[in-house]
């Protein structure tokens, strides 16, 4: 019984937070909930999902979220993202997220196989704006040894594109709370359709070389080594009905 209240919890308080868009200047946080949709119950979920919206909307519901399709991996994996600026946000209550309870109970819990939450801070100084036509958003996690030593990697990296492109390429993340199995660091790079994955563009490695020599890179790279611990990636599709 506790832990389906702890995650009914977890989704009103998701829910009840801000959209996944554009860094600050000041750093934010940033919620994230995993679900896995049972094996059959896809639609069923979807139609949780966009009916618990619509009784939100109707209650003058005015918090907004991001509902992103996992496109590979095992399973039906959705994530639900929001930011907010502090701490101080989880203790407001979303008087609009209560009137619907009832129908997170009954339309959208039982299509859910498991819940994974996690919580990451933003980091403006490393990333670009989250254009508003972004469709896809392409994310690469990493576990590292030495969160010091990735930070002076990606630092040196995304001045480098920063100089040359304009603005660094994705939005970086340190993910501060979660599970065993939680990466340390991601960054989620946005498209506006698949067709843009398929543009060339000089890799960050080769950015930054340019820009400071091999030797200097070489420095770089011997620390980009030594404290990285494993790295993997994924593209989301934003479901767009099912976010707000």
């Amino acid at each position: 019984m506790k832990t389906f209240k702890l995650i009914t919890t977890v989704f009103i308080a998701v829910f009840s937070s801000g959209i996944l868009s554009a860094q600050n200047t000041e750093s934010e946080i940033l919620t994230t909930t995993e679900i896995t949709v049972k094996q059959g119950h896809h639609a069923q979920f979807i139609e949780g999902v966009k009916n618990w919206k619509a009784c939100y909307l109707e209650n003058n519901g005015e918090n907004e979220w991001n509902m992103w399709h996992r496109q590979q991996g095992v399973g039906n994996l959705y994530i639900m993202s929001g930011m907010m600026p502090n701490w101080a946000e989880m203790d407001k209550e979303d008087q609009a997220s209560n009137e619907c309870y009832v129908i997170l109970l009954n339309l959208i819990m039982p299509h859910i196989e498991k819940v994974n939450t996690r919580i990451a801070r933003t980091m403006p100084d490393v990333s670009r704006s989250f254009p508003e036509d972004a469709k896809y958003i392409r994310v690469n996690y990493y576990e590292v040894h030495k969160e010091y030593a990735f930070e002076q990697v990606i630092t040196a990296v995304n001045d480098a594109i920063r100089k040359k492109e304009g603005q660094p390429r994705g939005l970086w993340y340190n993910i501060e709370y979660g599970g065993p199995d939680t990466p340390d660091f991601m960054i989620a790079e946005p498209f506006t359709k698949y067709a843009d994955m398929d543009i060339k563009r000089d890799s960050p490695a080769k950015i930054y070389t340019d820009l400071v020599g091999e030797e200097k890179a070489a420095e770089l790279w011997e620390v980009w080594f030594d404290t990285l611990q494993n790295s993997w990636s994924y593209t989301f599709e934003l479901n767009t009905e099912m976010s707000n």
